[in-house]
């Protein structure tokens, strides 16, 4: 457990300083990024290309180990559908980053140098996390009720599937 959690903060540190170094923590960068109309700034781009790249070379030798290092499994999710949480969810994302120029990394990384912007970003996503996971846990229970109240031999013995947002960055 000591292992996975040292692995855990040296990873977000890891990560904190490239969002540092890439600009990704400054709002002004990113909303000139998001900003097409306008004085577009590209330079994310570069940022976005690197991730990209060294996900798509390095998952390919990752996902042939079998288990991660500090893990009994990988957590790769089975759902494939879109559906209208999913919209929903990535239309008010989208629309918080847009306006403030915060994304939820870099926000935490910020923590260190807090200015009154990201005093109020913060609660807000607290906010919107916390409701989203009542509204997760609120369908699940409801599909239980559902399940219990079928007749035993209409019942389906597969497994569910993880929940769309286990395992992903949030």
């Amino acid at each position: 457990m000591i292992g996975r959690n040292l692995a855990s903060l040296l990873a977000g540190l890891l990560f904190g300083f490239g969002l540092a170094l890439s600009g990704m923590t400054h709002p002004q960068k990113v909303l000139g990024f998001l900003d097409v109309a306008g004085p577009w700034d590209a330079s994310l781009l570069f940022v976005l290309g690197g991730a990209v790249g060294v996900t798509l070379v390095s998952f390919r030798f990752i996902l042939r180990l079998g288990k991660p290092l500090l893990a009994e499994r990988f957590i790769i999710t089975r759902e494939t559908h879109i559906d209208r949480p999913m919209i929903l969810g990535a239309i008010l994302f989208g629309i918080g980053w847009g306006i403030s120029g915060y994304c939820p990394g870099p926000a935490i990384a910020l923590i260190a140098s807090p200015n009154w912007e990201l005093l109020a970003f913060l609660p807000a996503a607290i906010l919107g996390a916390v409701t989203e996971k009542y509204f997760e846990l609120r369908a699940q229970k409801r599909a239980m009720q559902a399940r219990a109240a079928q007749p035993q031999e209409a019942k389906d013995d597969k497994p569910d599937s993880e929940s769309p947002s286990e395992g992903s960055c949030g």
